[in-house]
């Protein structure tokens, strides 16, 4: 297909899909949102508005172009997509996304170090649209980034697989007791220090602490430490030289779960969501957790793809830790590998 008529498709569906947003981001003062998911089968990207600038990112592993076709294809719909919202062309940062495989989605595939702000909630947050494929800031947990914000109020609040830090700045900007945000790379824990830097809210009550998720659990729960609040969004695989097993939240999440509980104070809560596509809640599990989903109204009204992720508001009180115990047990019983029998033959 001719790519200036697509792009003229692009520019249009854009210029649409902005009327109909425009009086929803005035009202609730959005100045980062997604203004284009691969609404069109033959345009395979999404568009996302950071304030003046522009990130698009192209799935270039569902067509059979070569990469200088599919480059100079993107920088045709990145101009288009410029041209329908009246920005910049150069202040548009566009990518080929491939299918991902372990931690790709992590790396930096540029060094231009572009860094710029947006403004969410009130809050100022670092993005980087240049040197990588997420920005900084996943769009997609808006609804539920403002949802802790209006709940952390003196409570004390625990950010696991935290990222930039967004979730603790804002429960910080709510008013939380404390904050506490753990994740394994330095690279994100200095953006989320410099989160809480830009919006003047860096104190000896939020911590940043570099660790394991699950062995920085079991560490917390010796130390007596207890929270009111706690957001677990990890990452569907993850591995490093720093831990001694991957992480698969498929596999994994029922003991992360009920790590998490242990750490929770009687009637505290934990926010868990996952974007794994394919993901299902332990079958032992859904009886309790599952009617305590929260997806449908999760997902922000800017996002096309309802399946972008999904998300549980659980309420933790003591049947739950039980609950959880036991399938910890039962499953970790399972892939114990049998004991040796070291009585000698006769």
């Amino acid at each position: 297909m001719d790519w200036l008529r697509t792009a003229e498709m692009l520019a249009n569906r854009i210029a649409k899909n902005e009327r109909k947003l425009g009086p929803w981001r005035r009202r609730e003062h959005i100045h980062a949102y997604r203004v284009y998911d691969r609404d069109i089968p033959e345009l395979p990207l999404v568009v996302e508005v950071f304030g003046q600038e522009l990130h698009l990112g192209s799935f270039a592993f569902e067509d059979r172009l070569s990469d200088e076709e599919s480059d100079a294809r993107l920088e045709c719909w990145s101009e288009a997509a410029a041209r329908a919202l009246g920005l910049d062309p150069e202040a548009a940062y566009a990518k080929r996304r491939r299918r991902q495989k372990g931690l790709a989605q992590y790396e930096r595939v540029a060094s231009e170090s572009h860094g710029s702000e947006v403004v969410e909630g009130g809050l100022r947050f670092g993005i980087n649209l240049s040197d990588y494929l997420d920005t900084g800031l996943f769009l997609d947990h808006r609804t539920t980034r403002m949802e802790v914000q209006r709940s952390a109020s003196r409570q004390r609040v625990l950010n696991l697989f935290c990222y930039t830090g967004a979730f603790s700045v804002h429960a910080a900007g709510g008013g939380a007791a404390s904050t506490t945000s753990v994740d394994l790379s330095r690279n994100y824990l200095t953006r989320a220090y410099e989160n809480f830097e830009r919006n003047g809210l860096l104190g000896p009550n939020h911590r940043f602490v570099q660790a394991d998720v699950l062995s920085w659990l079991d560490g917390a729960l010796e130390r007596g430490e207890r929270y009111d609040l706690v957001v677990c969004d990890p990452p569907t695989f993850s591995n490093s030289k720093r831990t001694e097993s991957d992480f698969v939240v498929q596999r994994d999440h029922v003991a992360l779960l009920a790590a998490v509980a242990r750490v929770v104070a009687p009637g505290g809560r934990i926010y868990f969501s996952t974007n794994f596509r394919k993901f299902e809640l332990d079958a032992a599990l859904e009886p309790l957790i599952g009617r305590q989903e929260m997806t449908p109204d999760s997902i922000p009204a800017d996002f096309r793809d309802r399946r972008i992720h999904r998300c549980w508001r659980i309420e933790q009180d003591l049947f739950l830790r039980e609950i959880l115990d036991k399938r910890d047990r039962e499953i970790r019983a399972q892939f114990r590998p049998p004991e040796r029998d070291e009585r000698r033959r006769p």
